[in-house]
């Protein structure tokens, strides 16, 4: 069985996030959602816990951190071309997320970023697979 993995992370706004997350073509599962929680579906082995700042702090024995003002985690997702990493910032950014630097191209992989309405950073990447050595 694939590992499963579950992102938790802190919003100030639940129903503004799933909003800004169902804008670039994420899904929730209803399973796991309600007014304190929203389990964003990523990949069938990748999800995203948004938990309200209060039911967040249920998980943690640290004080929820300001992202718009200290970085916290990179948050990187794989795409299969640049042109789907350039898509996903712009639909990013018509949602009402910001870029933060610009794209950085390195021939064999490429990526972007965006930070969602409480300032965590997203980054979008493509990698060439022919440039991958196998282990």
């Amino acid at each position: 069985m694939n590992k499963l993995v579950f992102i938790n992370l802190p919003v100030a706004d639940l129903p503004r996030s799933k909003e800004f997350f169902s804008a670039l073509g994420y899904s929730f599962n209803a399973q796991f959602t309600d007014d304190n929680a929203a389990c964003m579906i990523v990949s069938d082995t990748i999800h995203v816990m948004l938990l309200t700042h209060r039911h967040f702090a249920l998980y943690s024995p640290k004080p929820v951190s300001d992202a718009k003002q200290t970085a916290e985690v990179l948050v990187c997702l794989s795409c299969e071309s640049r042109e789907e990493v350039d898509a996903t910032i712009a639909k990013a950014v018509a949602a009402g997320g910001s870029t933060y630097k610009e794209p950085q191209d390195h021939g064999f992989m490429y990526g972007h970023g965006f930070q969602d309405p409480d300032g965590h950073v997203w980054e979008y990447m493509w990698m060439d697979p022919a440039a991958v050595q196998k282990a």
